[in-house]
């Protein structure tokens, strides 16, 4: 018997789940993460990604009678046996793979490496002739 592939229950969710906890990370750095996270949860001994295929429908149900949104906001902030599990699990995956893979990621998922606009628009982080100051003194 084949088993039951956990891309259409685990994937949604954890796209959710990093998309929220990292509103700046790319959309191809968070496939990646997701996918990453698929395969984890595929290669669980079975019982124990019985369990978690288990916990993964209840949440795809609720989800999909009460809204994903609402349900995923509910889940990170109570923290319910075998639910608050599954979005630990999950999290944990991938924020293993976006930070071992992606280094200088920051908290909100954009990339350090990126210089970042200052206040001003000009890729500064402070007011016009600032470097001049420091560099006069």
């Amino acid at each position: 018997m084949r088993p039951v592939p956990s891309t259409p229950l685990v994937g949604p969710f954890a796209d959710r789940l990093l998309t929220r906890d990292f509103p700046g990370l790319l959309a191809d750095r968070r496939a990646a993460a997701v996918a990453f996270t698929i395969r984890r949860v595929d290669g669980l001994p079975s019982v124990m990604r019985l369990g978690v295929l288990a916990v993964a429908s209840v949440v795809r149900a609720l989800g999909a009678v009460a809204g994903h949104d609402r349900v995923l906001a509910f889940l990170v902030r109570t923290p319910l046996p075998l639910l608050g599990e599954y979005v630990r699990l999950v999290r944990s995956l991938g924020y293993a793979y976006v930070f071992e893979t992606w280094p200088d990621t920051r908290a909100d998922g954009s990339d350090a490496s990126v210089a970042s606009d200052g206040p001003d628009g000009s890729g500064g982080t402070g007011t016009a002739g600032e470097t001049d100051r420091v560099g006069a003194a």
